[in-house]
């Protein structure tokens, strides 16, 4: 990230808004600096929002109905229920102070107000920053409408120009593509020319000094004014400024060879960041080789018209919102747009159809991570597909595949409303419609819609007979048993599950036949078939070694778990459910640690330490309340168990004492879950060498927790502020959370 330059009356300006309205939109022309600013200002006014802060990408949008999910996600709202997006956002913050950041609202300018104005008239404690070309046009929406940087005056002295806005930018972006890169009396008075003839425009100033490394300021400028020959004239304001980065945009595309500007204009139909294979497969053909693209990428990336995004061991690449919409309007509306946009979706398939078929292996937590960074390329690959005539099937294919996505990578809502839309569309009795049918009931399973997963299931199994595919059938047997054990038929349940194993076992299906056998010990636990269940969870271990498989691993180990439990066995049982939180630390999915944290709860009240485990629930509890659903909807008979272990732990320590425990554990996150169920509490917490922070990610944190901004927190550190961003956001990622509060809680729990 670079630095911050000037803008500082700006930030008071928007700062003095935001403190007598609610939301506040930054209006101006693209790479005018609207994004930078309401960042910046977000960070300082961080500290008045005791519930956190978070920001919304519409740029990777491409429809409308994409923003509420798009604002779901960012405030990590539960994504488990049956509500709508809306309705989920208001109930996530209402009784919360919280300020929202949503970024570049105007090519889905109606969707964004409407949503907007839903969420202030009904949560008191938003507030809202908005970055747009236009206003949203809302009642009390108050506009900073951001200008230019400050240009300097030619007949100040040498002092005053190079402390204006416009030369300070130069500056700092020059210096890091030529290192010691300074005005002088020599170059001066070109930089003045330059700030000028670029209108003090932000992006336009950064565009023009990426010309540093081969040319001089009075080179570059030289080349600007014959540019600008075209474009004098007519009336100031937006469309000049406009027109100015235009041409700025313009020039770069001239600049580059045949080659350079056909992957430009490919690239675009990525709406978020992309890898070096996506690049490949998407943008080559018979005119650009996937040989010649990695080079072509890197003179793109040289040019400053893609950015390179370390990604852990690779590179990202993503297009700025301008230099997409300049490579929107050169790719047009023609075959090659249909072409790249047709592959964009088939690389997206293939990579989804290569996770199912790799599924049951090590690679899982990498493979769901990798899914959530392409979520706007996976969201926009369905969106053309059932919007172009006779892609509905493709449709319906990738939605089913992106099963591991919806559900352990914790797109739920997600999943529902693409997997509905589909369905829809694609009403014929084929293969694609069947996937996408028992894909949809397992999702409305996990949410608790038992009654519509059943018509889903129901449809399902007529389609897998009209088709005479018994691996159809099998499916549709799967989720009919989970139906069950949700409902508490736990006998019923287990008949499906078998019928569905001997199938998935002799096609081998390891995946789901092992997702099956798991599920089926659960039932088998909860008929009182303890050997049984025992038995069948080591079949599941046994094959999760053999692959090196971990999700169905940790989910055997909690049944074991529970099995051992009912069995009176606690020493056994604590093993099992420690094993299982053990392979959480890097998976975390938050169904496993809710359960298996709530099993050790009960366990520890079987050992009479009831403070323990009246802890062990309320950290149960947060993470149900994260992920959005309950152990309620697990079945009857876990319930049971549930509510009696937490109504004698509060008869045995009183109403009080109990509650403050679970309180001390309301705020941590999954991780804190985690770590906290694994500790031994008869020793000292667990030291520095098991903090998932960095040593300077741990002691922002601290800072954090006790109120100072970002920015305070710079001087304090004697570092940047866009290091102190930097820093908090991984540690907001890291701990996952979503507000400063969380984050002190996170610290006190540490220090407890």
């Amino acid at each position: 990230m670079t630095s911050f330059i000037g803008r500082e009356q700006s930030l008071r300006e928007t700062r003095a808004l935001l403190g007598d309205a609610r939301l506040v939109t930054v209006t101006g022309p693209g790479g005018i600096g609207k994004t930078r600013l309401a960042r910046e200002a977000l960070a300082r006014a961080a500290s008045a929002f005791p519930d956190g802060v978070a920001v919304v990408e519409l740029a990777d949008l491409e429809v409308g109905s994409e923003v509420a999910p798009a604002v779901a996600s960012a405030l990590a709202v539960p994504d488990q229920s049956t509500r709508a997006p809306v309705d989920q956002i208001v109930r996530h913050l209402t009784g919360r102070r919280t300020l929202l950041l949503v970024d570049n609202c105007e090519h889905v300018l109606d969707a964004a107000a409407d949503l907007l104005a839903t969420l202030l008239d009904a949560v008191d404690g938003l507030s809202v920053i908005a970055t747009s070309r236009e206003p949203l046009g809302l009642p009390g929406e108050q506009i900073h409408d951001l200008g230019p940087l400050d240009l300097p005056d030619p007949v100040h002295d040498a002092a005053q120009i190079d402390r204006s806005e416009a030369v300070r930018l130069v500056v700092d972006r020059a210096r890091a593509l030529v290192p010691g890169f300074a005005v002088t009396d020599d170059n001066r008075a070109a930089v003045v020319q330059l700030c000028a003839r670029l209108d003090g425009m932000p992006l336009a100033i950064e565009l023009a000094t990426a010309r540093f490394r081969s040319l001089s300021v009075e080179q570059v400028l030289e080349r600007l004014d014959a540019r600008f020959t075209l474009l004098t004239g007519g009336a100031r304001g937006d469309l000049a400024h406009h027109r100015t980065l235009w041409a700025l945009v313009g020039w770069s595309h001239d600049l580059c060879t045949s080659a350079e500007q056909l992957l430009w204009a490919r690239l675009s139909v990525f709406p978020g960041s992309f890898d070096l294979d996506a690049a490949e497969a998407v943008c080559a053909d018979a005119e650009l080789s996937a040989n010649e693209v990695l080079d072509v990428l890197d003179r793109l990336v040289a040019k400053s018209i893609v950015t390179a995004e370390p990604h852990g061991a690779t590179m990202r690449y993503r297009l700025l919102v301008t230099m997409r919409e300049y490579g929107t309007q050169q790719l047009g509306e023609g075959e090659d747009r249909t072409a790249t946009k047709r592959r964009h979706r088939d690389h997206y398939l293939a990579q989804t159809d290569r996770m199912v078929r790799d599924w049951c292996g090590p690679d899982q937590p990498r493979a769901l991570a990798a899914l959530r960074e392409d979520h706007p390329n996976l969201i926009a690959a369905l969106e053309w597909s059932v919007a172009t005539a006779g892609e509905e099937r493709q449709a319906a294919r990738l939605a089913s595949l992106l099963r591991y996505h919806w559900i352990a990578g914790g797109r739920l809502s997600d999943g529902r409303r693409w997997l509905e839309r589909i369905l829809d569309l694609v009403v014929d009795q084929s293969p694609e419609r069947g996937a996408a049918l028992w894909v949809a009931a397992w999702v409305c399973l996990i949410q608790g819609d038992r009654d519509r997963a059943a018509e889903l299931l129901e449809e399902c199994r007529r389609i897998a007979s009209v088709l005479e595919d018994e691996i159809l059938a099998a499916h549709a047997a799967h989720w009919t048993g989970l139906r069950h054990a949700f409902s508490g038929r736990t006998g019923e349940a287990i008949d499906h599950y078998r019928t569905a194993i001997v199938v998935f076992e002799r096609h081998g299906l390891d995946a789901p036949a092992g997702t099956a056998l798991f599920q089926m010990g659960m039932a088998q636990t909860y008929e009182d078939q303890h050997a049984d269940a025992l038995e069948t969870c080591t079949r599941v271990l046994d094959l999760s070694e053999r692959h090196g498989e971990q999700w169905c691993r940790a989910y055997a180990l909690w049944v074991t778990s529970v099995s051992q439990w009912h069995l009176g066995d606690r020493d056994a049982a604590a093993r099992a459910g420690k094993a299982a939180l053990e392979l959480q630390r890097a998976f975390r999915d938050g169904i496993c640690i809710a359960l298996t944290v709530e099993l050790l709860a009960w366990l520890a009240h079987d050992s009479a330490h009831d403070e323990r485990s009246a802890e062990l629930a309320g950290a149960a509890s947060s993470v149900w309340a994260q992920i959005g659903t309950s152990i309620e909807a697990f079945g009857p008979k876990i319930h049971a168990e549930s509510v009696a272990v937490a109504a004698e732990v509060e008869r045995r320590l009183g109403a009080s004492v109990a509650r403050r425990r679970r309180a001390s554990a309301s705020a941590v996150t999954r991780l804190g879950a985690v770590e906290l169920a694994l500790e031994d509490p008869s020793v000292e917490r667990p030291g520095r060498e098991d903090c998932p922070l960095t040593p300077r990610e741990l002691e922002v944190a601290g800072l954090i927790a006790q109120g100072l901004t970002n920015r305070t927190i710079a001087d304090r550190l004697v570092i940047s502020p866009r290091t102190v961003d930097g820093h908090v956001e991984r540690i907001f990622g890291k701990l996952e959370v979503t507000s400063r509060s969380q984050i002190a809680a996170w610290v006190a729990a540490r220090d407890h």
